[in-house]
């Protein structure tokens, strides 16, 4: 291969891959190494039943800033704004190291996902930039050699800090990665961008994240701090719903919309979209409790329910590095459609775990899901992105990301709101928590999961079929220094 067209580390474009590879490295540890040390965060500073925001507000921050982030590096350049966000994601880990009680550690960790709100898409539009669609087929090895490592590293580094040294170090971690990726995006990368004055959607991202943030509440509140049917309950969620219609009809109106309603007319964009919602909450429902489980149902330390964990985001990036190469035979729909067959037969299997269950048998099931999700979350989203041009591509990419963080939001947060319903008084603040209790919980987390692996093959059926789009050409506003 040349110099000019090579996809290797050592090509014209190898600095900035390198560069790309550290900065997904960030999002990809911060995905694992936290789930492991959700019981001795607990243990230090309580809130069983307030755990899941740890997840959800990261996730939250997340969803309703990729698509502003998006916006932004269609109209100043994908650098700036992945810039922004590692400084963002460096200050909140800093800020969640020192955290004080849960209350704390909650809004630290939403200032953590405002910065990976941009961090994580931007990662995946300079790819799409920089490599053709079959380019894009030998790239994915390399970006799923990041979450392979990650899987290995986080949980593992989760589970040593845990019992060995202080949960707090799982957030100071990311500062010498946040300064070395920065560093390497500001050296390494340059692009041509014909700069335009930006019409935001300020009004919309406002309506958005108050709408997302009133469905959330009533999702994990639900049952604990008023009923169901009560009052409060409803209203919440009524005016959540009721926001996200006024969101759509801001939306319509704005001349620059957040979230492109035209787009979103798209077939292959709507669908794509869903797939990786689906994904967002199928991943976040076993990130979140699996490691709770192994530790305390089958009574094993956070080092190995680290390694369970791992076994779900090692199958992921093991599947996807092959990916393209499937995809570049059969197709994405086909590719997209095996990998979903695969989640929904694993996600069954979740079913058969009980307090009787080994480890093994729980890594197994995990790893088998992160199979089926590498052959469907990577392949959608490059046909996203191959469906628009540069001027489109940072939207396009963040609306898929913005979906996935949507979709984990409200799927943590409803598999929250279902655990705490069924252990009831035991996830109350300072209360033990009764393993056969948890493994009901549980139980139940994983039968929605199982339902909601059904709607992501649902929605990879619906997928158009590919019409010959199976081959790009690279951008040329981007360019490796």
């Amino acid at each position: 291969m040349t110099r000019s067209t090579g996809v290797g580390l050592r090509s014209e474009r190898g600095p900035v891959l390198i560069a790309v590879m550290l900065s997904t490295a960030l999002v990809a540890i911060d995905s694992t190494i936290i789930a492991t040390a959700v019981p001795s965060i607990v243990r230090s500073i309580g809130g069983f039943a307030q755990f899941p925001w740890l997840f959800s507000i990261y996730l939250l921050a997340q969803a309703v800033t990729v698509p502003v982030y998006g916006k932004l590096a269609d109209v100043f350049g994908r650098k700036p704004v992945m810039l922004v966000g590692i400084g963002l994601f460096l200050v909140g880990s800093i800020l969640c190291g020192l955290a004080w009680d849960m209350g704390a550690l909650i809004a630290f960790r939403a200032l953590q996902g405002v910065g990976a709100g941009a961090v994580q898409p931007m990662s995946m539009t300079i790819v799409g930039d920089l490599y053709s669609l079959a380019e894009r087929a030998r790239v994915q090895g390399y970006i799923a050699s990041v979450w392979a490592v990650s899987s290995v590293v986080g949980p593992t580094l989760g589970g040593v800090f845990s019992e060995y040294v202080s949960w707090r170090w799982i957030f100071l971690v990311n500062v010498p990665l946040c300064l070395l990726a920065g560093a390497m995006i500001w050296r390494r990368f340059e692009e041509d961008v014909q700069r335009s004055r930006p019409r935001i959607d300020y009004a919309g991202a406002v309506v958005l994240t108050t709408a997302l943030t009133l469905l959330v509440l009533g999702l994990l509140e639900g049952g604990q701090a008023w009923a169901w049917a009560s009052p409060q309950g409803v209203a919440v969620l009524a005016a959540g719903v009721l926001l996200l219609a006024v969101f759509v009809a801001v939306e319509r109106r704005a001349a620059d919309p957040v979230v492109p309603l035209a787009l979103l007319r798209h077939r292959l964009i709507v669908t794509t979209s869903l797939v990786s919602a689906f994904v967002g909450a199928v991943l976040l429902g076993l990130t979140s409790y699996v490691p709770t489980y192994v530790q305390e149902a089958l009574g094993t330390g956070p080092l190995v329910a680290g390694f369970a964990l791992a076994a779900l985001t090692l199958g992921w990036p093991i599947s996807a590095s092959q990916a393209g190469r499937l995809y570049l035979r059969i197709g994405i729909r086909a590719t997209a459609l095996l990998g979903s067959l695969v989640v929904v037969a694993s996600s069954a299997a979740l079913l058969l775990l009980d307090r009787s269950s080994s480890v093994v048998q729980v890594g197994a099931t995990c790893f088998a899901i992160g199979l089926g999700m590498g052959l469907t979350a990577a392949p959608t989203l490059i046909a996203a992105q191959a469906a628009v041009g540069w001027q489109q591509r940072g939207v396009v990419t963040a609306t898929n990301m913005f979906f996935r963080s949507l979709g984990s939001a409200v799927g943590v947060a409803a598999f929250g709101a279902v655990v705490n319903a069924t252990l009831g008084a035991t996830a109350l603040e300072g209360a033990g928590v009764d393993p056969d209790a948890l493994t009901r919980a549980v139980h139940h987390v994983f039968i929605a999961t199982a339902a909601v692996s059904v709607l992501l093959l649902a929605a990879v059926a619906c997928m158009p079929r590919e019409d010959g789009t199976r081959s790009g050409a690279p951008a040329d506003a981007v360019r490796a220094s």
